[in-house]
């Protein structure tokens, strides 16, 4: 996608407790992981299913439509919301001939293969890409499924090309998975030997401004753009706040269906956060569905084991915040989308159960609140750590 501007459609289903609108929301995600794979948005198509069909995904009617009007507009990429099974993959194929079919799960592989640069991560990638693969190859190599055999081999027919496939896509997995073992017993030895220092941990959706919070805490280059995943390698820098030192990491963005090859690839990248004594969680106010992202974050955090840590809320982008003014007169109850950004802070700042601040981490507004909270935060688990080292007081 990367090398040639192409044209990509989208196609989603509305289930039965969906709403139109939150499907379409996540439409636009999905058209901007396309943009940031290179490709460029054309149109959405969405239809109404209790489920997706078993064959198509979505009915033969509708993949009809997608298909002539993908063959009139020159579209490169048709994109499914959800990942599709093989079978799926190679009759829409059938159908939407000319045009590649792509579901969520590789286009978000697609994504970290052109973000990947350290060899570690080019390696987590390739492994989830393996195991993406594994159960597809049949319909991959079809035009291959013919049977070597003859004189010199073990058996009557032989092999068949896919079963050779397989064998060697599974002996690539487990190499790569070696590999990985020894970069992470590397990676344990020198976590271990940063000592007793204070570790915090930026977590969150991907593309709410982690990176940016990073360098203006770390005074560091870390890389950050408008896109998603700008961030796969985790970063790890020293930052010293007053006269306190602790380590900051800044690690891969969360999102929803994060496909769970990733995860597994990337869960010892995620060490950071597994072992961090505080998370900063960090959000993106301005966004519509800022709360379902949360949610994402937060199971995310369950799967990798890093459920109970501390958590410190930090809101971001309230230079972005956009609301529609509340009618007080209007028959209709107030939603989320009129809220004020004063209302917000009074409902979230009241939680007590999570301290949280809202900032703006690209306009500088509330940077010194947030570092005087974390100093205090860093602080006190560095007393208990070091009794003895009062000058810290």
């Amino acid at each position: 996608m990367q090398q040639e501007k192409e044209k990509a459609v989208f196609v989603g289903i509305i289930r039965q407790n969906d709403e139109e609108r939150r499907v379409m929301e996540y439409l636009e995600e999905l058209e901007f992981l396309a943009e940031t794979a290179g490709a460029t948005g054309d149109r959405k198509f969405v239809q109404r299913l209790d489920k997706p069909e078993k064959a198509t995904y979505i009915r033969s009617g509708k993949l009809q439509e997608i298909a002539d009007y993908c063959k009139e507009n020159e579209i490169k990429y048709c994109v499914f919301d959800d990942e599709l099974t093989g079978m799926q993959q190679r009759n829409i194929e059938k159908v939407v001939q000319g045009t590649n079919v792509i579901d969520r799960t590789s286009l978000i592989l697609e994504i970290f293969a052109q973000r990947a640069k350290t060899s570690y991560a080019k390696m987590q990638v390739e492994l989830a890409q393996y195991n993406y693969m594994l159960p597809r190859l049949a319909g991959m190599w079809t035009h291959l499924e013919r049977q070597r055999g003859g004189m010199g081999t073990r058996g009557g027919m032989g092999e068949t090309q896919i079963e050779i496939d397989r064998r060697i896509v599974k002996e690539r997995i487990n190499r790569l998975k070696e590999q990985l073992k020894k970069v992470d017993r590397q990676m344990a030895t020198q976590r271990g030997n940063r000592g007793q220092m204070v570790r915090l941990s930026l977590v969150g959706y991907t593309n709410v401004g982690k990176s940016t919070l990073m360098n203006l805490l770390a005074k560091s280059d870390v890389f950050a753009e408008n896109k998603l995943f700008a961030t796969l390698d985790t970063t790890v820098r020293k930052v010293v706040i007053e006269n306190v030192p602790f380590l900051l990491s800044d690690t891969v963005g969360f999102i929803r269906k994060l496909p769970t090859q990733l995860i597994e690839a990337f869960k010892s990248t995620l060490d950071e956060v597994r072992e961090a004594d505080i998370l900063v969680h960090v959000v993106d106010i301005s966004h519509p569905d800022f709360e379902e992202q949360m949610e994402v974050v937060e199971k995310t955090l369950r799967d990798i084991g890093a459920a109970n840590k501390p958590v410190y809320m930090v809101f971001n982008k309230v230079d972005a915040y956009q609301y529609e003014e509340y009618d007080e007169f209007s028959l209709t109850p107030p939603t989320k989308d009129n809220r004020s950004l004063d209302d917000l802070k009074k409902s979230w700042i009241a939680q007590e159960k999570t301290p949280c601040i809202f900032i703006s981490a690209k306009e500088k507004i509330g940077i010194d609140k947030l570092k005087n909270d974390i100093y205090k935060m860093v602080a006190e688990i560095h007393a208990g750590r070091y009794p003895f080292n009062n000058f810290l007081w």
